[in-house]
């Protein structure tokens, strides 16, 4: 009986090894099979339009004639080009107004959130996350009133300390900074999220353990929030810095990118020229550009800020 009983126990695991390979390919299947939507349309919406727009950055194209092949000449334009390459340095300033005010705003509130009970850091969340439902457009139109010269909030409200009033997007000093807060408070509430959910998952016991010793809120910050959050502070120093120098919406809508082309940021400069140029070649060539400036500071942005000792 002992003797049936083991040969039926290798008969069953001979059968188990045949089976596994097409077992394998069957999951394989499967797993390309639900794949396949998704990459229908990365190859519909993102792949395709992504080569024929390298195409067309070496023609001679417009939509009124047919391609003509002119080499690197759009790119050479554009390099050449002063406006570009000061929509460009406009985008970084920008980039520098943003992003490393938006940061530490959000760290100081997520700090708050953490740390008060968990009712009202519901609240807390709720009220932060508030401006990332509202369209780009309808801040801008918001903001715009709040500016405006004649009967805004900011001017009537400085105008109580007696200070008179400024011509917030109509001066080429002041412009880009206004349209930099609302920048800000746009992006302030997933900013905030994500910080919040990087400080929850930070163990309680290194904040005891700290207390036992006698460590100030500037050490456990410094010495336990700071390096467990190290990767989720270069995300977003990352996506934080290409969100700003493509930032669209409030220039068009706010100033139009003026006054002066002040506040024309890149994605708006290529905007601009392709709306009012016949040759969208070039146009698809500064796009292509920028995406190459943007890959660059980005992979640069990876090195400098010790990315290895970033990656646990």
């Amino acid at each position: 009986m002992t003797t049936e009983q083991g040969a039926a126990t290798r008969a069953t695991r001979t059968k188990s090894r045949k089976d596994a390979p097409s077992s394998g390919r069957r999951d394989g299947k499967v797993a390309y099979l639900l794949l396949l939507p998704v990459l229908v349309l990365l190859g519909i919406f993102v792949i395709w339009p992504t080569v024929y727009a390298g195409f067309l950055s070496f023609q001679d194209w417009s939509f009124y004639k047919d391609p003509e092949f002119v080499g690197f000449k759009n790119f050479i334009d554009v390099l050449s080009d002063p406006l570009f390459w000061g929509s460009v340095g406009r985008g970084f300033l920008f980039v520098a107004m943003t992003v490393p005010i938006m940061l530490v705003l959000a760290f100081l509130f997520s700090s708050l959130v953490v740390s008060v009970s968990k009712r009202f850091a519901g609240l807390l969340k709720v009220s932060i996350y508030i401006p990332t439902i509202i369209s780009g457009v309808i801040t801008s139109i918001i903001f715009a009133l709040i500016y405006n010269y004649s009967g805004g909030l900011l001017n009537w409200f400085l105008g109580r300390f007696g200070i008179a009033p400024t011509a917030w997007l109509g001066d080429p000093a002041w412009a880009l900074v206004s349209i930099a807060v609302p920048a800000i408070w746009l992006g302030m509430g997933l900013t905030s999220l994500i910080m919040v959910a990087a400080m929850v998952d930070i163990p309680s016991e290194f904040y005891e353990a700290a207390a036992m010793e006698g460590a100030s809120w500037w050490q456990k910050t410094r010495f336990i929030t700071l390096p467990q959050m190290k990767n989720v502070v270069l995300y977003l120093l990352i996506t934080g810095f290409i969100g700003a120098i493509q930032q669209f919406e409030l220039p068009l809508v706010m100033t139009g990118g003026g006054p002066l082309d002040s506040t024309t940021l890149p994605n708006l400069f290529i905007f601009n020229h392709f709306r009012n140029d016949i040759d969208v070649g070039y146009s698809i060539a500064a796009a292509l550009l920028l995406f190459v400036v943007l890959g660059s500071v980005s992979a640069l942005v990876f090195k400098f800020v010790n990315s290895e000792r970033l990656v646990d």
